[in-house]
Protein backbone atom coordinates (compact mmCIF):
# COMPACT_ATOMS: atom_id res chain seq x y z
CA UNK A 1 0.00 0.00 0.00
CA UNK A 2 1.40 3.54 -1.04
CA UNK A 3 1.85 5.65 1.98
CA UNK A 4 0.43 9.27 1.94
CA UNK A 5 2.91 12.14 0.71
CA UNK A 6 4.27 14.48 3.39
CA UNK A 7 6.48 17.39 3.06
CA UNK A 8 8.82 19.19 5.84
CA UNK A 9 6.90 22.15 7.13
CA UNK A 10 10.07 24.81 6.08
CA UNK A 11 9.41 23.55 2.62
CA UNK A 12 5.52 24.14 1.77
CA UNK A 13 4.79 27.28 -0.12
CA UNK A 14 5.00 30.70 1.84
CA UNK A 15 2.33 32.31 -0.30
CA UNK A 16 -1.28 31.04 0.00
CA UNK A 17 -4.07 31.95 -1.71
CA UNK A 18 -5.36 35.81 -0.64
CA UNK A 19 -8.82 36.38 1.08
CA UNK A 20 -11.26 37.26 -2.25
CA UNK A 21 -14.35 39.41 -0.61
CA UNK A 22 -17.59 39.76 -2.49
CA UNK A 23 -18.16 42.68 0.23
CA UNK A 24 -14.69 43.97 1.64
CA UNK A 25 -14.75 42.80 5.50
CA UNK A 26 -18.21 41.36 5.43
CA UNK A 27 -18.93 38.69 3.10
CA UNK A 28 -15.90 36.28 1.40
CA UNK A 29 -16.70 35.69 -2.16
CA UNK A 30 -19.01 32.18 -2.81
CA UNK A 31 -18.47 32.09 1.52
CA UNK A 32 -21.75 30.22 3.09
CA UNK A 33 -23.07 31.63 6.29
CA UNK A 34 -25.71 33.34 8.93
CA UNK A 35 -26.94 36.59 9.55
CA UNK A 36 -28.31 36.36 12.89
CA UNK A 37 -29.70 38.33 15.42
CA UNK A 38 -32.48 38.43 17.84
CA UNK A 39 -36.17 39.75 16.69
CA UNK A 40 -36.59 43.27 15.11
CA UNK A 41 -32.95 43.89 14.52
CA UNK A 42 -32.93 44.55 11.44
CA UNK A 43 -31.76 41.58 9.81
CA UNK A 44 -33.84 41.95 6.60
CA UNK A 45 -32.86 45.38 6.39
CA UNK A 46 -29.19 44.50 6.10
CA UNK A 47 -29.93 41.62 4.30
CA UNK A 48 -31.51 43.93 1.53
CA UNK A 49 -28.39 46.17 1.89
CA UNK A 50 -26.22 43.63 1.08
CA UNK A 51 -28.80 42.52 -2.06
CA UNK A 52 -28.79 46.10 -3.28
CA UNK A 53 -25.19 46.34 -2.96
CA UNK A 54 -23.91 43.31 -4.56
CA UNK A 55 -26.37 43.83 -7.38
CA UNK A 56 -25.08 47.71 -7.94
CA UNK A 57 -21.55 47.31 -7.27
CA UNK A 58 -22.15 50.50 -4.32
CA UNK A 59 -20.69 50.46 -1.34
CA UNK A 60 -23.07 48.21 1.47
CA UNK A 61 -24.31 50.82 4.08
CA UNK A 62 -22.52 53.24 1.92
CA UNK A 63 -19.17 52.12 3.57
CA UNK A 64 -18.10 48.35 2.64
CA UNK A 65 -17.02 48.21 -0.80
CA UNK A 66 -18.41 45.30 -3.24
CA UNK A 67 -15.46 43.34 -4.85
CA UNK A 68 -18.22 41.45 -7.05
CA UNK A 69 -21.24 42.15 -8.33
CA UNK A 70 -23.30 40.38 -10.18
CA UNK A 71 -26.78 39.44 -9.96
CA UNK A 72 -28.69 38.49 -6.82
CA UNK A 73 -31.66 35.79 -5.95
CA UNK A 74 -33.68 36.72 -3.27
CA UNK A 75 -36.87 34.88 -1.28
CA UNK A 76 -38.17 36.86 1.56
CA UNK A 77 -40.38 34.44 3.70
CA UNK A 78 -41.77 36.62 5.93
CA UNK A 79 -42.31 40.01 3.92
CA UNK A 80 -45.25 40.89 1.60
CA UNK A 81 -44.14 41.28 -1.67
CA UNK A 82 -45.25 45.27 -1.66
CA UNK A 83 -42.93 45.50 1.72
CA UNK A 84 -39.84 44.33 0.08
CA UNK A 85 -40.25 46.06 -2.92
CA UNK A 86 -40.54 49.33 -0.64
CA UNK A 87 -37.71 48.61 1.15
CA UNK A 88 -35.11 47.76 -2.20
CA UNK A 89 -36.26 51.21 -3.58
CA UNK A 90 -36.05 53.07 -0.47
CA UNK A 91 -32.30 51.10 0.02
CA UNK A 92 -31.27 52.02 -3.63
CA UNK A 93 -32.26 55.58 -3.14
CA UNK A 94 -30.00 55.56 -0.16
CA UNK A 95 -27.03 53.98 -2.40
CA UNK A 96 -27.99 56.30 -5.13
CA UNK A 97 -28.77 53.55 -7.64
CA UNK A 98 -31.14 52.92 -10.42
CA UNK A 99 -33.73 50.99 -8.90
CA UNK A 100 -35.39 49.86 -12.19
CA UNK A 101 -32.50 48.08 -13.76
CA UNK A 102 -31.21 46.48 -10.36
CA UNK A 103 -30.37 42.66 -11.54
CA UNK A 104 -31.88 41.83 -7.75
CA UNK A 105 -34.41 38.84 -8.52
CA UNK A 106 -37.16 37.93 -5.94
CA UNK A 107 -38.80 34.20 -5.75
CA UNK A 108 -42.08 34.75 -5.71
CA UNK A 109 -43.66 31.39 -4.52
CA UNK A 110 -45.85 31.20 -1.33
CA UNK A 111 -43.61 28.65 -0.19
CA UNK A 112 -40.00 27.16 -0.35
CA UNK A 113 -39.58 23.77 1.36
CA UNK A 114 -35.86 22.71 1.74
CA UNK A 115 -36.80 20.11 3.56
CA UNK A 116 -38.55 18.15 0.29
CA UNK A 117 -36.67 16.68 -3.04
CA UNK A 118 -39.00 18.97 -4.68
CA UNK A 119 -38.43 22.21 -3.18
CA UNK A 120 -34.72 21.68 -3.79
CA UNK A 121 -34.77 20.75 -6.99
CA UNK A 122 -36.85 24.01 -8.16
CA UNK A 123 -34.42 25.81 -6.80
CA UNK A 124 -31.48 24.55 -8.09
CA UNK A 125 -32.93 25.16 -11.41
CA UNK A 126 -33.55 28.74 -10.67
CA UNK A 127 -30.53 29.17 -9.65
CA UNK A 128 -29.11 27.85 -12.60
CA UNK A 129 -31.35 29.87 -14.69
CA UNK A 130 -30.51 33.34 -12.94
CA UNK A 131 -26.92 32.92 -12.65
CA UNK A 132 -26.60 34.59 -8.97
CA UNK A 133 -23.59 35.69 -7.30
CA UNK A 134 -25.79 35.54 -4.09
CA UNK A 135 -28.19 33.81 -2.74
CA UNK A 136 -30.16 35.20 0.13
CA UNK A 137 -32.93 32.92 2.00
CA UNK A 138 -34.90 34.88 4.98
CA UNK A 139 -35.42 33.32 7.11
CA UNK A 140 -34.26 29.53 8.01
CA UNK A 141 -37.00 29.15 9.84
CA UNK A 142 -39.83 29.28 7.17
CA UNK A 143 -37.69 27.11 5.00
CA UNK A 144 -38.31 24.03 6.61
CA UNK A 145 -40.06 21.63 9.01
CA UNK A 146 -36.98 20.00 10.69
CA UNK A 147 -36.06 20.05 14.35
CA UNK A 148 -33.00 22.88 14.31
CA UNK A 149 -31.82 21.35 17.43
CA UNK A 150 -31.36 18.11 16.02
CA UNK A 151 -27.74 18.37 14.12
CA UNK A 152 -28.63 15.37 11.79
CA UNK A 153 -31.25 17.31 10.46
CA UNK A 154 -30.25 20.73 10.46
CA UNK A 155 -26.60 19.44 8.88
CA UNK A 156 -28.72 17.94 6.41
CA UNK A 157 -30.56 21.17 5.01
CA UNK A 158 -26.65 22.88 5.33
CA UNK A 159 -25.36 19.84 2.92
CA UNK A 160 -27.72 21.16 0.47
CA UNK A 161 -27.06 24.24 0.44
CA UNK A 162 -22.98 24.03 0.61
CA UNK A 163 -23.83 22.08 -2.00
CA UNK A 164 -25.43 24.26 -4.40
CA UNK A 165 -22.56 26.74 -3.53
CA UNK A 166 -20.43 24.94 -4.67
CA UNK A 167 -22.15 23.34 -7.83
CA UNK A 168 -23.16 27.14 -8.99
CA UNK A 169 -20.22 29.06 -7.02
CA UNK A 170 -22.42 31.50 -5.47
CA UNK A 171 -22.44 32.72 -2.27
CA UNK A 172 -25.43 31.52 -0.09
CA UNK A 173 -26.80 34.12 2.65
CA UNK A 174 -29.12 32.13 5.26
CA UNK A 175 -31.04 35.02 7.61
CA UNK A 176 -31.07 33.20 11.05
CA UNK A 177 -33.12 34.37 14.60
CA UNK A 178 -30.94 34.17 17.63
CA UNK A 179 -32.35 33.31 20.64
CA UNK A 180 -34.45 35.89 22.71
CA UNK A 181 -32.27 37.63 26.10
CA UNK A 182 -29.18 35.64 24.63
CA UNK A 183 -26.85 39.02 25.04
CA UNK A 184 -23.96 37.34 27.66
CA UNK A 185 -23.59 34.88 24.66
CA UNK A 186 -21.28 34.97 21.61
CA UNK A 187 -23.08 35.84 18.87
CA UNK A 188 -22.66 32.73 16.97
CA UNK A 189 -23.35 30.50 20.37
CA UNK A 190 -26.46 32.88 20.58
CA UNK A 191 -28.18 31.65 17.13
CA UNK A 192 -31.26 29.15 17.65
CA UNK A 193 -30.69 25.79 16.99
CA UNK A 194 -27.80 23.45 16.51
CA UNK A 195 -24.57 24.27 17.07
CA UNK A 196 -23.88 23.47 13.00
CA UNK A 197 -25.48 26.44 12.12
CA UNK A 198 -22.65 28.31 13.91
CA UNK A 199 -19.66 26.23 12.61
CA UNK A 200 -21.41 26.09 8.46
CA UNK A 201 -20.51 29.83 8.16
CA UNK A 202 -17.48 31.04 5.82
CA UNK A 203 -19.13 34.22 7.26
CA UNK A 204 -21.44 35.17 9.33
CA UNK A 205 -23.08 38.39 10.57
CA UNK A 206 -24.42 39.30 13.86
CA UNK A 207 -26.77 42.18 14.55
CA UNK A 208 -27.79 42.87 18.44
CA UNK A 209 -29.62 45.83 19.89
CA UNK A 210 -28.31 47.10 23.33
CA UNK A 211 -30.87 49.99 24.68
CA UNK A 212 -31.34 52.17 21.78
CA UNK A 213 -27.75 51.02 20.25
CA UNK A 214 -27.53 48.51 17.05
CA UNK A 215 -24.49 46.51 16.59
CA UNK A 216 -23.10 44.38 13.70
CA UNK A 217 -20.47 41.71 14.46
CA UNK A 218 -18.14 39.64 11.44
CA UNK A 219 -17.01 36.34 11.83
CA UNK A 220 -15.03 34.64 9.22
CA UNK A 221 -13.24 31.69 8.32
CA UNK A 222 -10.29 32.81 6.84
CA UNK A 223 -10.30 36.43 7.48
CA UNK A 224 -10.07 38.89 10.63
CA UNK A 225 -13.48 39.60 12.66
CA UNK A 226 -14.88 42.60 13.97
CA UNK A 227 -17.11 43.93 16.64
CA UNK A 228 -19.56 46.36 17.59
CA UNK A 229 -19.78 48.12 14.28
CA UNK A 230 -22.78 50.39 15.28
CA UNK A 231 -25.58 50.95 12.83
CA UNK A 232 -28.45 53.02 12.84
CA UNK A 233 -32.22 52.78 11.28
CA UNK A 234 -32.57 55.83 9.05
CA UNK A 235 -35.18 57.58 7.17
CA UNK A 236 -35.38 60.98 5.00
CA UNK A 237 -38.79 61.10 3.79
CA UNK A 238 -39.91 57.34 1.71
CA UNK A 239 -35.98 56.61 2.27
CA UNK A 240 -35.34 54.22 5.28
CA UNK A 241 -32.02 52.30 5.48
CA UNK A 242 -29.62 51.20 7.62
CA UNK A 243 -26.68 53.43 7.81
CA UNK A 244 -22.92 52.81 10.09
CA UNK A 245 -22.66 55.28 12.83
CA UNK A 246 -19.54 57.41 13.10
CA UNK A 247 -17.88 56.06 16.12
CA UNK A 248 -17.25 59.38 17.91
CA UNK A 249 -20.89 60.29 18.15
CA UNK A 250 -21.65 57.13 19.40
CA UNK A 251 -22.07 58.35 23.41
CA UNK A 252 -22.01 55.88 25.91
CA UNK A 253 -25.33 55.26 27.40
CA UNK A 254 -26.03 56.44 31.73
CA UNK A 255 -26.99 53.59 33.07
CA UNK A 256 -31.13 53.27 34.00
CA UNK A 257 -32.61 53.91 36.97
CA UNK A 258 -34.70 51.32 39.04
CA UNK A 259 -37.93 53.09 37.89
CA UNK A 260 -36.75 53.47 34.00
CA UNK A 261 -35.21 49.75 34.70
CA UNK A 262 -39.01 48.54 35.31
CA UNK A 263 -41.06 51.07 32.84
CA UNK A 264 -38.53 50.02 29.86
CA UNK A 265 -39.55 46.55 30.77
CA UNK A 266 -42.64 46.54 31.66
CA UNK A 267 -43.05 48.62 28.23
CA UNK A 268 -42.11 45.36 26.35
CA UNK A 269 -44.99 42.59 27.70
CA UNK A 270 -48.18 42.13 26.19
CA UNK A 271 -49.86 41.04 29.27
CA UNK A 272 -50.06 41.90 33.56
CA UNK A 273 -47.03 40.53 35.48
CA UNK A 274 -46.20 39.58 38.73
CA UNK A 275 -44.03 41.31 40.64
CA UNK A 276 -41.61 38.22 41.45
CA UNK A 277 -41.79 37.37 38.06
CA UNK A 278 -40.84 41.86 37.33
CA UNK A 279 -37.88 41.09 39.51
CA UNK A 280 -36.33 38.23 37.32
CA UNK A 281 -36.56 40.27 34.29
CA UNK A 282 -35.27 43.27 35.64
CA UNK A 283 -32.57 42.16 37.84
CA UNK A 284 -33.03 44.44 41.07
CA UNK A 285 -33.95 43.90 44.41
CA UNK A 286 -37.88 43.49 45.09
CA UNK A 287 -38.21 46.29 47.14
CA UNK A 288 -36.44 48.94 44.96
CA UNK A 289 -39.36 47.07 42.65
CA UNK A 290 -41.93 48.08 44.87
CA UNK A 291 -40.69 51.59 44.84
CA UNK A 292 -40.34 51.94 41.33
CA UNK A 293 -44.36 50.67 40.70
CA UNK A 294 -45.42 53.00 43.68
CA UNK A 295 -43.30 55.71 41.77
CA UNK A 296 -44.97 54.91 38.21
CA UNK A 297 -48.36 54.20 39.74
CA UNK A 298 -48.55 57.52 41.08
CA UNK A 299 -47.44 59.13 37.94
CA UNK A 300 -50.62 56.91 36.60
CA UNK A 301 -48.50 55.13 34.09
CA UNK A 302 -48.96 52.01 35.45
CA UNK A 303 -52.51 49.70 36.98
CA UNK A 304 -52.84 46.66 38.40
CA UNK A 305 -55.73 44.10 38.10
CA UNK A 306 -55.46 39.96 39.61
CA UNK A 307 -52.37 39.09 37.61
CA UNK A 308 -50.19 41.95 38.34
CA UNK A 309 -49.08 44.84 36.76
CA UNK A 310 -48.99 46.69 33.14
CA UNK A 311 -48.08 50.02 31.78
CA UNK A 312 -51.24 51.84 31.39
CA UNK A 313 -49.70 53.25 27.65
CA UNK A 314 -47.71 51.01 26.05
CA UNK A 315 -44.16 52.67 25.23
CA UNK A 316 -42.48 52.05 21.60
CA UNK A 317 -40.09 48.69 22.37
CA UNK A 318 -37.23 47.83 20.27
CA UNK A 319 -38.50 43.75 20.39
CA UNK A 320 -41.14 42.46 22.60
CA UNK A 321 -40.33 40.23 25.97
CA UNK A 322 -41.73 37.15 26.01
CA UNK A 323 -41.98 36.46 30.10
CA UNK A 324 -41.26 33.21 31.33
CA UNK A 325 -41.10 31.74 35.13
CA UNK A 326 -43.44 31.76 38.23
CA UNK A 327 -44.57 33.59 41.48
CA UNK A 328 -46.93 35.14 42.09
CA UNK A 329 -45.41 37.86 44.53
CA UNK A 330 -47.08 41.27 44.88
CA UNK A 331 -46.25 44.33 46.43
CA UNK A 332 -47.90 46.68 49.15
CA UNK A 333 -51.39 47.85 48.28
CA UNK A 334 -50.24 51.15 48.17
CA UNK A 335 -49.23 50.56 43.89
CA UNK A 336 -52.93 51.03 42.33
Amino acid sequence: MNPLPVQRASQLECNGPQTQWLVEQLWTEQAVGILGGEPKCCKSFLALDVAVSVASGADCLRQFPVRRSGPVLLFPAEDSLAVVRQRLEGIAAAAQVAFASLPVQVITAPSLRLDTATDRQRLAHTVQQQHPVLLILDPLIRLHRVDENDATQIAALLSYLRELQRQFQLAVMLVHHARKDSQSSRPGQALRGSSELHGWGDSNLYLRRKGAQLTLSTEHRAAPSQDHIPLQLTEAGSVVALNVVDHSSVQPEAPLTPTERVRQTLAQLQEPIPVQQLQKLCGIRTAKICSALAELSHKGEVVRDARGYQLKLPLPVSHPIDPKGNGNGKCSDFVQ
